[in-house]
């Protein structure tokens, strides 16, 4: 095989399939036009049917006339031969003769279109049993296509929500590793400024007790310590007299 022919093969092969997935892919759309195509023949066969019974209907009259007038030869012919007028017996049997040919021809036309028709009403009526059977079959594939698109549909987002979940959880715990990693930073940095301040060496002062508080005891009795003598009354109190009258009467009388 030459090369141009394993190509042109390739081409015929390589349209096939694309044929095939495109005829795939709208299988339903084709199967309910063919069920179309197949009723709209289904009523060209019914109209083909009416034809051929209003022919047959047609005949079957004309037959009844041919009929009518074969009686009416036949009492022509009796009554010319009673008369003895053979001649004119003669010519109205000629007449009858032709009569009698269509009638025959009539006949076996009429039994030619009563086969057609129990034909064409057999074909009609098993395409009608046929075409409501595939019209069922269409429905339930097409109430099992929906719900198994639905369920690719439910399928494909419960897929992209784990997804999501996943991705989502990723950036949760990429945030809480920030948020450890941020407070752990501020934690530090409050250690280093304990460490490196006035508090760190306040509270070592403090807990060496050179930091004493101004409200101690012996600082109070220090400020005491530190007045003029003629402040201090016998018994240590500061003297009514540097008061306020009203603050004076206020001081207990021993």
């Amino acid at each position: 095989m030459s090369l141009l022919s394993k190509i042109l093969t390739l081409f015929r092969g390589t349209a096939h399939e694309a044929g095939q997935a495109v005829v795939d892919k709208n299988a339903l759309k084709i199967l309910d036009q063919e069920i179309r195509d197949a009723g709209n023949d289904l009523v060209r066969s019914k109209e083909e049917l009416t034809k051929v019974m209003a022919q047959r209907q047609l005949l079957a009259t004309r037959s009844a006339d041919r009929q009518a007038k074969k009686a009416e030869y036949e009492g022509y012919i009796a009554g010319a031969l009673r008369q003895g007028n053979e001649q004119l017996a003669r010519e109205v049997a000629e007449r009858l003769s032709l009569v009698e040919t269509d009638l025959g021809n009539d006949a076996q036309t009429l039994h030619q279109y009563d086969a057609s028709i129990r034909a064409l009403k057999h074909a009609i009526t098993e395409t009608e049993r046929k075409l409501a059977r595939v019209k069922q079959q269409v429905d339930t594939v097409k109430a099992t296509e929906a719900v198994q698109r639905a369920q690719s549909a439910i399928a494909s987002r419960h897929a992209g929500a784990n997804g999501k979940v996943g991705t989502a959880l990723d950036s949760l715990e990429r945030i809480q590793a920030k948020q450890a990693e941020r407070g752990a930073r501020m934690i530090a940095a409050e250690q280093l400024d304990a460490e490196t301040g006035d508090n760190d060496l306040n509270t070592k002062l403090a807990n060496a007790g050179l930091m004493g508080s101004s409200h101690s005891v012996d600082n109070i009795l220090e400020r005491f310590r530190d007045k003029p003598a003629s402040q201090l009354g016998h018994d240590g109190q500061v003297l009514t007299a540097t008061l306020s009258p009203q603050d004076a009467d206020k001081v207990p009388r021993q």
